[in-house]
């Protein structure tokens, strides 16, 4: 790979992962037949190779589109047993949770139920207070809305992980985030977080008189034949077979090493973050949400469409659209979006067209460090192609 890995990082950044050390795995640079546009893409099997190591112990992937499919699997169930990884195992998405949130909002939205030029705080007036009075939900879809995050106890992962079975409430965390001066006037800046879409799932819940989990079921789970996709509430371990995630963290007897993570509560991600899910399934998600099988008509293209704002921290065009990111590698615009949490990352993406998909799962044993995991990187680039 010719390109810095600094570029890399920053292309792959951009599609809304941050996970593992900051370096580009070595991998070989014939792609399988089955996904061979990229000529200059390196290997998806050698990508995944010699799991585990250092930055993984696990990856699930599956490559689909027009253009071919490959699906490959490597790693370890658990480092106890060094049994083989189950390619069908269950991991947490993460925030590739918001990609459905968004959908259901816009489902709603196509139905005359939501409006997403009003102002949210008109649907949810006992939580939104006035200094929020012109946030739209547009602007929670779209990263646009200004309000900060929530607080929550904990600065380190030992903090977190600590904490990892308190229970939080989307109506706290609203408030919490709420109680706050806003980062920027609603519109002006783009700031990724989760919080506007816990107050989504509010909305949800609120115009429908039903419970958020429950509509997403009802509207894509279902339909879709997603039965390997559920919402696990306050359920700390994930429910079916699914393989172990590591964190490297400070151990009990003071050394730094990999710690079980598999079993952590995670209603801090509610309606932003806490879907559990397989690669089949997601693959099949954005095959027909790519097909505008999930939402249709003009509402898909707010999918699609970035707003014309600077991101807050680093001043570049704004990245994420509703649900979903872009960046344009080997040519071509890629459409995703990534996850993570402890012990697991994972990513959705697609082309426009459908011509190319990527489902993965890496166990990352960073899986929320500042940089991108390694492996995650490779099979991005792999997928698709060097950034442009």
């Amino acid at each position: 790979m010719k390109k810095s890995t600094r570029t890399l990082l920053a292309a792959a950044l951009v599609l809304g992962v941050a996970a593992g050390p900051a370096v580009v795995p070595a991998v070989a640079a014939a792609p399988p037949a089955a996904a061979a546009s990229q000529a200059s893409s390196p290997d998806l099997s050698a990508v995944i190779a010699g799991l585990p190591r250092a930055d993984a112990t696990a990856a699930l992937v599956r490559v689909g589109g027009t253009e071919g499919s490959w699906q490959g699997s490597s790693g370890v169930h658990d480092l106890e047993s060094g049994s083989p990884a189950d390619p069908a195992a269950r991991f947490r998405a993460g925030s590739v949770t918001k990609v459905f949130t968004a959908a259901t909002v816009l489902q709603l939205a196509a139905e005359g139920r939501i409006d997403l030029d009003r102002p949210a705080r008109s649907y949810l007036p006992d939580l939104i207070p006035g200094r929020y009075a012109r946030v739209t939900v547009r602007q929670l879809l779209n990263h646009t809305h200004g309000i900060p995050a929530p607080d929550f106890p904990g600065d380190t992962v030992e903090e977190w992980y600590a904490n990892r079975f308190v229970v939080h409430t989307p109506e706290a965390m609203v408030r919490s985030a709420t109680a706050k001066p806003r980062e920027f006037r609603p519109g002006t800046r783009q700031h990724y977080l989760n919080i506007g879409y816990t107050i989504a799932g509010l909305l949800v819940e609120r115009v429908t008189g039903d419970t958020y989990e429950r509509q997403v079921e009802r509207r894509i789970l279902r339909p879709l034949g997603l039965r390997d996709t559920y919402f696990p509430g306050e359920a700390a371990e994930i429910t079916g077979p699914y393989n172990h995630g590591y964190q490297t963290m400070r151990l009990d007897d003071g050394t730094t090493g990999l710690r079980d993570v598999s079993v952590w509560g995670t209603t801090d991600g509610w309606a932003a973050g806490d879907i559990v899910s397989t690669t089949a399934d997601l693959e099949r998600f954005t095959r027909v949400l790519f097909k505008g099988g999930v939402v249709r008509g003009p509402l898909l293209e707010e999918m699609f469409t970035l707003p014309k704002v600077p991101d807050l921290k680093s001043g570049d065009p704004a990245a994420y659209s509703a649900g979903l990111s872009m960046k344009k590698l080997g040519g071509r615009e890629v459409w995703g979006k990534t996850g993570g949490r402890w012990g697991y990352n994972s990513a959705i993406a697609s082309t426009r067209d459908g011509a190319r998909t990527l489902v993965y799962s890496v166990n990352s044993t960073d899986a929320k460090g500042q940089d991108m995991n390694p492996t995650a990187l490779g099979l991005m680039v792999a997928a698709y192609g060097l950034p442009d």
